[in-house]
């Protein structure tokens, strides 16, 4: 069988691909300062899933744990859009027959609120160990005040 010069030419080549992989110590971390005044609660949410799982670095592993840490200020003062206010509902279960409890946006928000923020995060994150740990990253206060000032936190608009 004939060979053509297109075949010669590829085994000339030296063709490498390498899949990085970092060791924990490689891995730059940094801290990032989030202010949610006034940004839409679901939208804050999946880009400070995405900087705590370290989908934004070229060294993304969905196995590691290459994101970075997040500072959330003013999480009461975030929005959503529509009627949500009114109608989004919160549940959860007692594991007994008839223990299904629900609470609508406005009374989780006066009752704790962070929990919110808190949710929508957490939903976001990988399911499993990994998303555990990965949730210990961020830090949300209802105010503008945070005890992570000798972190210096860069402040990032999302």
């Amino acid at each position: 069988m004939a060979r053509g010069p297109f075949v010669e030419q590829i085994k000339e080549r030296t063709f490498e691909m390498k899949t990085l992989f970092l060791k924990p110590a490689q891995v730059e971390r940094k801290w990032w300062l989030v202010d949610a005044e006034g940004q839409v609660l679901g939208r804050l949410a999946s880009r400070v899933a995405i900087l705590l799982r370290g989908k934004h670095k070229p060294g993304f592993a969905p196995n590691a744990e290459t994101g970075d840490w997040v500072v959330i200020v003013n999480a009461e003062k975030a929005v959503v859009t529509g009627k949500k206010s009114r109608d989004k509902i919160y549940y959860r279960h007692s594991g007994y027959p008839g223990g299904l409890r629900t609470i609508n946006y406005e009374k989780v928000l006066v009752r704790k609120p962070t929990f919110p923020m808190e949710q929508a995060i957490k939903r976001m994150l990988p399911k499993g160990p990994l998303g555990r740990k990965l949730f210990t990253n961020v830090k949300i206060y209802a105010g503008p005040r945070h005890p992570h000032a000798a972190q210096k936190p860069e402040k990032i608009e999302l």
